[in-house]
């Protein structure tokens, strides 16, 4: 069966940024996996540290539950994300355990650096799942399957210049609108947190405008999910693309007309 693996920061930057994606992959017969790679000991003003990353995993648990997707446990603190062999060697392991066909993770640059950070592991922890001689903690066997990486948009559509990314691949999920917001609610302890440290009248609702500011850019969609695909040498052959293979109308590529129109065609 293949199989995809979300990796991002923090819980609820999936749901966030991805869990329409994945939604879609489900449907089209993909195992999914939920890794948040730091358990969100750092998102709140209420608790302490201790408090906080309990609730924050069960709140993460839930909502892996909820679509359905395996879930992987926290391997760092908030803020401790760093590209570093000891932590590149955790993640190297569990892309081993999964090997898979595809994984999600954040823009290669964002407004912080542990979604960038995050980025940087996913995506060197996958060029070395072939490599022997490269030691994974707890240790893993090298695997040999190919993998194609794609990039979710960085948080707000822009970079830390402000600068507007425009996706390659758009995923339609105006019909899982309300499933995605239910699955953020899951993340009761945030709604707070975010009101308060970035000004956000409600969190499920700033999550529908990303969405609905790239359905606009689509001219198709109401709303969607945005995705770039990272260049495929050490990963996979070069016309590899099986999220759009998998999604079908359900993917519209940059600059086409229509999704999966004869003008998209490569």
């Amino acid at each position: 069966m293949p199989t995809a693996l979300a990796i991002a920061a923090h819980p609820d930057d999936i749901e966030f940024l991805m869990a329409g994606t994945l939604l879609r992959l489900r449907a089209a017969g993909y195992e999914i996996h939920y890794w948040n790679l730091a358990n969100g000991c750092c998102g709140t003003t209420q608790y302490d540290v201790q408090t906080i990353a309990k609730m924050r995993r069960q709140e993460g648990m839930n909502a892996a539950a909820a679509m359905g997707a395996t879930f992987h446990e926290s391997i760092c603190d908030d803020l401790g994300i760093f590209y570093d062999r000891p932590t590149l060697a955790k993640v190297a392991a569990v892309i081993r355990e999964v090997a898979p066909t595809i994984v999600l993770t954040h823009s290669p640059s964002d407004y912080m650096e542990d979604h960038t950070n995050a980025c940087r592991l996913a995506t060197t922890a996958a060029f070395t799942r072939g490599m022997p001689n490269f030691s994974t903690d707890p240790p893993r066997p090298h695997v040999a399957n190919k993998v194609t990486v794609y990039h979710a948009q960085p948080y707000s559509h822009r970079d830390p210049l402000g600068n507007l990314i425009e996706p390659k691949l758009m995923v339609d999920v105006t019909s899982l609108q309300a499933q995605k917001r239910e699955l953020l609610a899951l993340h009761v302890s945030q709604k707070h947190w975010l009101d308060e440290s970035q000004g956000l009248d409600s969190y499920l609702d700033t999550m529908s405008a990303l969405d609905a500011e790239l359905g606009r850019m689509s001219c198709v969609f109401d709303y969607a999910e945005g995705w770039r695909r990272h260049l495929h040498m050490g990963f996979c052959d070069p016309a590899d693309d099986p999220l759009r293979a998998a999604l079908g109308s359900h993917v519209l590529v940059a600059g086409s007309p229509s999704p999966q129109s004869p003008a998209a065609e490569v």
